[in-house]
Protein backbone atom coordinates (compact mmCIF):
# COMPACT_ATOMS: atom_id res chain seq x y z
CA UNK A 1 0.00 0.00 0.00
CA UNK A 2 1.04 3.52 -0.74
CA UNK A 3 -0.50 6.34 1.26
CA UNK A 4 -0.08 10.05 0.63
CA UNK A 5 -1.71 12.08 3.40
CA UNK A 6 -2.36 15.77 2.80
CA UNK A 7 -3.91 18.09 5.36
CA UNK A 8 -6.18 20.58 3.59
CA UNK A 9 -7.67 23.84 4.75
CA UNK A 10 -10.10 23.28 1.89
CA UNK A 11 -10.72 20.21 -0.31
CA UNK A 12 -13.28 20.09 -3.11
CA UNK A 13 -14.10 17.49 -5.73
CA UNK A 14 -16.47 17.10 -8.65
CA UNK A 15 -17.20 13.90 -10.58
CA UNK A 16 -16.20 14.12 -14.23
CA UNK A 17 -15.98 10.67 -15.83
CA UNK A 18 -17.26 7.28 -14.66
CA UNK A 19 -14.64 4.58 -15.35
CA UNK A 20 -16.10 1.49 -13.62
CA UNK A 21 -19.38 -0.08 -14.75
CA UNK A 22 -20.31 -1.56 -11.37
CA UNK A 23 -20.56 1.78 -9.51
CA UNK A 24 -23.67 3.92 -9.44
CA UNK A 25 -24.09 6.91 -11.73
CA UNK A 26 -23.23 10.14 -9.95
CA UNK A 27 -23.05 13.82 -10.67
CA UNK A 28 -21.60 15.08 -7.43
CA UNK A 29 -19.65 18.02 -6.09
CA UNK A 30 -18.61 18.39 -2.43
CA UNK A 31 -16.41 20.67 -0.38
CA UNK A 32 -14.72 20.15 3.01
CA UNK A 33 -12.80 22.35 5.45
CA UNK A 34 -10.04 21.37 7.90
CA UNK A 35 -9.69 17.79 6.64
CA UNK A 36 -7.02 15.12 6.30
CA UNK A 37 -7.12 13.53 2.84
CA UNK A 38 -5.68 10.07 2.35
CA UNK A 39 -4.65 9.40 -1.26
CA UNK A 40 -4.71 5.60 -1.05
CA UNK A 41 -3.19 3.14 -3.49
CA UNK A 42 -3.96 -0.52 -2.73
CA UNK A 43 -1.45 -2.81 -4.44
CA UNK A 44 -2.10 -6.31 -5.76
CA UNK A 45 -0.22 -8.02 -2.92
CA UNK A 46 -2.34 -6.11 -0.36
CA UNK A 47 -5.37 -8.22 -1.27
CA UNK A 48 -3.78 -11.15 0.61
CA UNK A 49 -3.12 -9.11 3.75
CA UNK A 50 -6.30 -7.09 4.07
CA UNK A 51 -6.45 -7.10 7.89
CA UNK A 52 -2.88 -5.81 8.22
CA UNK A 53 -3.39 -3.16 5.52
CA UNK A 54 -6.57 -1.83 7.13
CA UNK A 55 -4.88 -1.71 10.55
CA UNK A 56 -1.88 0.24 9.21
CA UNK A 57 -4.03 2.57 7.13
CA UNK A 58 -6.22 3.44 10.11
CA UNK A 59 -3.25 3.83 12.46
CA UNK A 60 -1.54 6.28 10.10
CA UNK A 61 -4.69 8.30 9.38
CA UNK A 62 -5.51 8.61 13.09
CA UNK A 63 -1.94 9.66 13.91
CA UNK A 64 -1.71 12.37 11.25
CA UNK A 65 -5.24 13.63 11.96
CA UNK A 66 -4.32 14.16 15.62
CA UNK A 67 -1.09 15.94 14.63
CA UNK A 68 -3.10 18.26 12.36
CA UNK A 69 -5.92 18.80 14.89
CA UNK A 70 -8.79 17.45 12.82
CA UNK A 71 -11.22 14.58 13.22
CA UNK A 72 -12.35 14.75 9.57
CA UNK A 73 -10.82 12.27 7.12
CA UNK A 74 -11.41 11.73 3.42
CA UNK A 75 -10.51 8.40 1.85
CA UNK A 76 -9.59 8.90 -1.80
CA UNK A 77 -8.69 5.95 -4.00
CA UNK A 78 -5.62 7.11 -5.91
CA UNK A 79 -4.24 4.35 -8.15
CA UNK A 80 -1.26 6.40 -9.33
CA UNK A 81 1.39 5.75 -6.67
CA UNK A 82 2.57 2.33 -7.85
CA UNK A 83 2.41 0.14 -10.93
CA UNK A 84 0.95 -2.75 -8.92
CA UNK A 85 -2.82 -2.45 -8.48
CA UNK A 86 -5.38 -4.45 -6.52
CA UNK A 87 -8.67 -5.22 -8.20
CA UNK A 88 -11.24 -2.42 -7.99
CA UNK A 89 -13.57 -4.54 -5.84
CA UNK A 90 -10.78 -5.46 -3.39
CA UNK A 91 -9.80 -1.79 -3.16
CA UNK A 92 -13.37 -0.67 -2.52
CA UNK A 93 -13.78 -3.38 0.13
CA UNK A 94 -10.68 -2.14 2.01
CA UNK A 95 -11.83 1.47 1.78
CA UNK A 96 -15.32 0.63 3.05
CA UNK A 97 -14.02 -1.42 6.00
CA UNK A 98 -11.54 1.34 6.87
CA UNK A 99 -14.29 3.96 6.76
CA UNK A 100 -16.48 1.92 9.09
CA UNK A 101 -13.70 1.37 11.63
CA UNK A 102 -12.69 5.04 11.61
CA UNK A 103 -16.30 6.11 12.13
CA UNK A 104 -16.58 3.66 15.03
CA UNK A 105 -13.56 5.44 16.55
CA UNK A 106 -15.33 8.81 16.47
CA UNK A 107 -13.96 10.28 13.24
CA UNK A 108 -16.02 12.01 10.56
CA UNK A 109 -15.13 9.99 7.47
CA UNK A 110 -16.00 10.52 3.83
CA UNK A 111 -15.03 8.80 0.61
CA UNK A 112 -14.66 10.44 -2.75
CA UNK A 113 -16.77 8.68 -5.39
CA UNK A 114 -15.06 5.39 -6.27
CA UNK A 115 -14.71 4.52 -9.93
CA UNK A 116 -14.66 8.11 -11.20
CA UNK A 117 -12.16 10.60 -12.44
CA UNK A 118 -12.59 13.74 -10.38
CA UNK A 119 -11.78 17.40 -10.66
CA UNK A 120 -9.88 18.16 -7.45
CA UNK A 121 -9.21 21.49 -5.78
CA UNK A 122 -7.26 21.69 -2.57
CA UNK A 123 -5.62 24.27 -0.40
CA UNK A 124 -2.86 22.76 1.70
CA UNK A 125 -0.64 24.72 4.09
CA UNK A 126 3.13 24.58 3.93
CA UNK A 127 4.33 22.92 7.12
CA UNK A 128 6.12 19.63 7.68
CA UNK A 129 3.16 17.43 8.68
CA UNK A 130 0.81 18.82 6.05
CA UNK A 131 2.12 16.20 3.60
CA UNK A 132 3.23 12.73 4.68
CA UNK A 133 3.91 9.65 2.55
CA UNK A 134 3.91 6.07 3.83
CA UNK A 135 4.55 2.77 2.09
CA UNK A 136 3.73 -0.55 3.73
Amino acid sequence: MKLLMIYCHNFRYKTTLKILDFVEDLNEEKEFENVEVGFIHIEEEDQDRETEIIRKLIKNLKWISKKNSTNKIILHSFAHLSESKASPKATLNILNKSEERLKNSGYEVFQTPFGYFLDLNLIAPGFSLARVFKSF
